[in-house]
């Protein structure tokens, strides 16, 4: 989360979502595959990268079927280094210990990689997940993205929803939530 915090062109999510974008590019010429109807699914990191690679390809490559991030990690970056007990924000809280003057610097790269901002310019059908015990990923952040889904477009809000696993960490809804998505997809395809 610090690696190249002092820059956006030199942080390291920077090559993270760009080869998301790219695996995207890649996939859609696969012999066997669709190219309109791909999903971008992930869990925890890979639903914060699900989140930014769906905004990235919708807007420079083209439309997407949906989107499944499942308790996504990488959202609400400021809000989440506040209130996190546990796992990755924290290691911005410690960043933050020692470079006491870079704060401003710090959130204004994250927010070139903060799925809040990305979410909103998602129109593709979205289907979420969080977890109230997560103490990995706080729920409010993905709370946050849901919430920004589609702000770009008024149009993209109405075909989103959000299941919530109120006594689960941070393996979300596991396979029930797996079955969810299918049934997401199928009724989509």
């Amino acid at each position: 989360m610090t690696s190249g915090i002092g820059s956006p062109a030199d942080h390291y999510y920077r090559r993270v979502y760009t080869d998301a974008v790219r695996l995207v590019d890649a996939v859609r010429t696969l012999p066997g595959v669709d190219p309109s109807r791909i999903a971008l699914t992930g869990g925890s990191q890979g639903g914060g990268i699900a989140i930014a690679a769906a905004a990235l390809v919708e807007a420079h490559v083209g439309p997407i079927t949906a989107v499944l991030p499942d308790v996504a990690f990488l959202c609400d970056w400021e809000g989440g280094t506040d209130i996190a007990v546990g796992g990755p924000y924290l290691e911005l809280a410690t960043y933050l210990s020692v470079h006491r003057d870079a704060a401003d610097t710090v959130w204004d790269t994250a927010a070139y990689f903060d799925g809040v901002n990305h979410a909103a310019g998602i129109t593709a059908p979205a289907l979420f997940s969080v977890a109230l015990m997560d103490d990995v990923v706080p729920p409010r952040t993905t709370f946050a993205a849901f919430n920004a889904l589609g702000a770009d477009d008024t149009y993209a809000l109405a075909d989103r929803q959000i299941e919530v696993y109120p006594y689960n960490g941070h393996e979300g809804g596991g396979f029930r939530h797996w079955e969810r998505q299918v049934a997401f997809l199928r009724a989509r395809a």
